[in-house]
């Protein structure tokens, strides 16, 4: 057999990966191989795979009998839109696509171009944790991995898609990466899988219960997409990439839009009369933003605010309002550390950021005190403190108390801040504001409910309104709802070349 003949069959053992039937059996699971997921990701005919050839070097318990090219992940690099990235993608046909000491060094490669050449990186995950048959060398690929990951923290957009089940090290990447995407029913994450945890706890816990793709969207926050299946998982990180610039240097992406009638009257009716009832503020965001941009992110996690990115006169931008449809839009431990990384993530890329404002404070109760409401309050505080992207406010309804301040106000380092007529900002409701400044008043009165009536509606003139903010120049300008797209668009225009100076410092020390 001539040299051609044997390279073509190389990369034919390659793209063969663990072999046909494991193939036909990751099929039958309703997983693409790993191959056909780099496919369907990057434009057609773009991949260039890396380290093709590569083998394993243990030789010990008879894995020198198989020695399988590639080692278990596919290593390369394409574009996405004709943007460049980097890509890695695990075989799960390949020891369950364990990481063994060549495997980590192809990720590593991978993660050390995609730095030096400023491109987004992809992790396609699906392994099964450290190679066993490789000890204390498997687990030094994963510290590796881990260090590189940090390092580009903040430097480029890290995507992970778990694609499968990831247990052990396999899960702590992701974890470090801005973005984990999972598919139902066929990825699971966990530290320690039902087994182990049976063993333990004594605990009877299914792999789904414990790690499926729901349960880390709803009830741990660690996963932002829950996907229905693979096609849509792929999807969804096309769409994010097409929010974020290549890297920390880059601006966030402005695409072509032509300027038409951007007043929205539909806003003008949309709060309700009662300052009790509550709305939906999605539809502020769609009528706020491009037609049918927003791609709204951690959605099911923490559901009293809402983080995404949607585009508004073409230009890329990050939104974080609160949800007065959910707990009235309160504040509390998972929505304040859900904000907060969603505006280190946009600050860190330089996207731009929208903050809506409903919010009555933050949520009362022991549970709330107990698990560190008052140092979880702050990381969203101090990442808004931090940010500094052109930031514009609009405070629809309610802003009481220290969350007036936290939900990016004027005195945080807000670039403009508008309120819509029905805005109220007050260091708290007329209800509980009246019982404490007319405390006397009121004990006094014959008729106490006709007393605390009459303060009621004192204190509602007096605050229930923008305009004291306003005359202080806490507010910019106070605006009709309907307006309010006309006033971002030229907000943002305005601000798209802010220069902040901070302090010199190595970093801060957020909350953690």
């Amino acid at each position: 057999m001539d040299k051609i003949a044997i390279l073509q069959q190389k990369i034919k053992e390659s793209q063969l990966g663990g072999g046909q039937k494991r193939i036909d059996s990751q099929h039958s699971k309703g997983k693409l191989t790993a191959r056909e997921r780099v496919q369907l990701l990057l434009d057609e005919g773009t991949f260039e795979e890396i380290g093709m050839f590569v083998t394993h070097r243990s030789r010990d318990f008879g894995m020198e009998r198989e020695l399988i090219l590639g080692d278990g992940v596919i290593t390369g690099y394409g574009t996405i839109n004709g943007r460049l990235v980097y890509v890695f993608s695990q075989d799960f046909t390949v020891f369950g696509g364990s990481l063994s000491e060549t495997h980590a060094e192809k990720i590593v490669k991978i993660m050390d171009l995609a730095m030096q050449n400023g491109a987004p990186l992809i992790g396609l995950n699906d392994s099964g944790g450290a190679r066993i048959q490789e000890g204390v060398v498997s687990l030094g690929g994963y510290a590796d991995i881990f260090y590189r990951n940090v390092k580009a923290s903040g430097v480029i957009p890290q995507i992970s898609a778990v694609m499968g089940p990831c247990a052990g090290g396999a899960v702590y990447s992701p974890a470090i990466t801005d973005f984990i995407l999972m598919v139902e029913h066929t990825s699971y994450m966990f530290v320690t899988g039902p087994n182990v945890v049976k063993t333990v706890t004594h605990e009877n816990v299914t792999s789904e219960e414990l790690g499926g793709a729901n349960t880390h969207a709803t009830k741990s926050g660690v996963t932002h997409f829950a996907c229905a299946n693979e096609l849509e998982c792929i999807d969804n990180i096309k769409k994010l990439l097409s929010f974020m610039p290549q890297n920390c240097e880059d601006d966030a992406p402005i695409y072509n839009y032509t300027i038409g009638k951007e007043t929205r009257p539909v806003l003008n009716n949309l709060i309700p009369d009662n300052a009790f009832q509550p709305y939906d503020i999605k539809e502020v965001i769609a009528e706020i933003t491009d037609e049918n941009t927003f791609l709204e992110v951690h959605k099911d996690y923490a559901e009293n605010i809402v983080v995404g990115f949607a585009l508004l006169g073409g230009r890329s931008i990050g939104i974080v309002a609160n949800q007065p449809a959910f707990l009235a839009g309160v504040l509390d431990i998972n929505s304040s550390k859900k904000g907060a990384r969603f505006v280190r993530f946009c600050d860190a890329f330089n996207i731009p950021l929208l903050v809506l404002v409903d919010v009555p404070g933050f949520l009362p109760g022991t549970d709330q005190e107990w698990h560190g409401i008052i140092v979880n309050g702050a990381k969203l505080l101090y990442a808004l403190c931090e940010a500094t992207v052109p930031k514009i406010t609009v405070i629809t309804r309610k802003a009481y108390g220290g969350a007036y301040d936290v939900m990016n106000s004027k005195h945080i380092g807000a670039d403009l801040n508008y309120a819509w007529p029905t805005a109220e900002i007050a260091v708290m409701g007329a209800k509980g504001a009246t019982e404490i400044i007319f405390k006397k008043e009121i004990s006094e009165a014959d008729d106490h409910d006709a007393k605390i009536k009459e303060k009621e509606t004192e204190y509602i003139d007096k605050f229930a309104n923008p305009y004291n903010a306003a005359a202080r120049g806490f507010i910019d300008e106070v605006i009709m709802p309907e307006d309010t797209r006309i006033k971002l668009l030229k907000g943002f225009k305005m601000l798209e070349n802010k220069v902040a100076k901070m302090p010199k410092r190595k970093h801060g020390n957020i909350p953690l």
